[in-house]
């Protein structure tokens, strides 16, 4: 029978959401089951979102605006930067595919850290770009001195994830700084910023602030987290006009849905809300690290809505005890665990689940 699809997709690893709770639930006879697996806040919509969607969803049978105006000034008005600079998709990870699209031909490279965000390999591959990996540094953050020596004059794309996903680790300012003078200036760097708003740590710079003047810099950001949109998928970047001109071209149409615009808009409106929810994640990740390093977990310091258990063989089974006390958490065999932080509640629930699971 004559093949219909590309060959090299069968060694692709497919994308692994996090499990449903309902199924886990019902497996396990329980009321409800807790997900700390997808890095969602746990706080609901913001003020006034589902408002919008409502209204919003009154024009369905409109096609949304392609351009996405509305959302692409507010969001610039925001970042201080020109609307022109700003572009928007179907969740950040969409805008990654477009930019992997945008840079690569088969057989170009495109570098990224790993362990890092597990979509880069499947983007790469689906473009039929070669993934170049670079392993994470024993702190599990990216190794940036290796990361620059694996440049070659095939290297389109270099995916800077901060803070890193699934570890959490983040790159300070001197650190990038000397990474950034080494590669050369064809070559465009993704400082993908997911997890911006959840950064505590003031040496952690701001992509955009420090270095988004640069003509192979994009910042790329995610409304999905901080912002409560998971659900409707909004993402978007900031670049040089010439770079958001020509990711433009290659964006499918029409990818930013009328009601994710309006939600976002919405969103956008509540920035103080945001803050405190921000604040109220960040103090709970440092009560469930401290909880986790007493139970000799070396957990990294991180700067996201999760936190990383490097504990490397035992990952599917500490994944599977916690799933059997009705917490659903992440795990990336054989390197560790993600787990995202939940309300103190569901946090207690998986440190309870977690002593039990390093006991046995």
């Amino acid at each position: 029978m004559t093949r219909l699809t590309r060959a090299d997709l069968d060694a692709l690893p497919a994308y692994v959401p996090g499990r449903n709770v309902a199924d886990l639930a019902r497996e396990l006879g329980i009321a409800e089951a807790i997900k700390l697996a997808s890095n969602e806040v746990p706080y609901g919509p913001l003020p006034g979102v589902v408002e919008a969607v409502t209204e919003a969803a009154q024009q369905m049978h409109r096609y949304p605006d392609m351009g996405v105006l509305a959302l692409r000034d507010a969001l610039a008005t925001r970042l201080g930067v020109a609307a022109e600079r700003v572009v928007t998709g179907c969740g950040s990870v969409a805008l990654a595919e477009i930019l992997v699209k945008a840079t690569c031909l088969p057989g170009d490279e495109v570098l990224y850290a790993w362990r890092s965000f597990e979509a880069y390999p499947i983007i790469a591959a689906g473009a039929g770009a070669t993934s170049v990996r670079v392993p994470n540094a024993p702190d599990h953050g990216h190794d940036l001195a290796a990361m620059a020596a694996a440049i070659t004059d095939r290297t389109r794309l270099v995916f800077v994830c901060n803070p890193n996903n699934p570890t959490g680790t983040a790159l300070r300012k001197a650190e990038l700084d000397r990474f950034l003078a080494a590669v050369p200036s064809d070559v465009l760097v993704v400082l993908d910023e997911a997890y911006r708003e959840l950064v505590t740590d003031p040496a952690v710079p701001d992509g955009l602030d420090t270095y988004g003047d640069r003509a192979n810099i994009v910042v790329l950001r995610t409304m999905s987290k901080a912002w409560g949109l998971a659900g409707m998928r909004m993402g978007y970047l900031i670049a040089q006009p010439e770079v958001a001109a020509a990711v433009r071209k290659v964006l499918t149409p029409f990818s930013s849905s009328l009601v994710a615009q309006a939600a976002a808009l919405a969103a956008l409106r509540q920035e103080a809300e945001v803050v405190r929810r921000c604040a109220l994640i960040t103090a709970e990740r440092q009560r469930v690290t401290e909880a986790l390093r007493k139970l000799s977990v070396d957990v990294p310091d991180s700067q996201a809505n999760f936190v990383w258990l490097p504990i490397g063989d035992r990952t599917a089974a500490f994944a599977g005890a916690c799933e059997a006390r009705g917490v659903i958490v992440r795990g990336f065999h054989p390197d560790g665990v993600r787990v995202t932080i939940g309300t103190p509640e569901e946090n207690d629930a998986f440190l309870a689940a977690a002593e039990a699971a390093l006991a046995s």
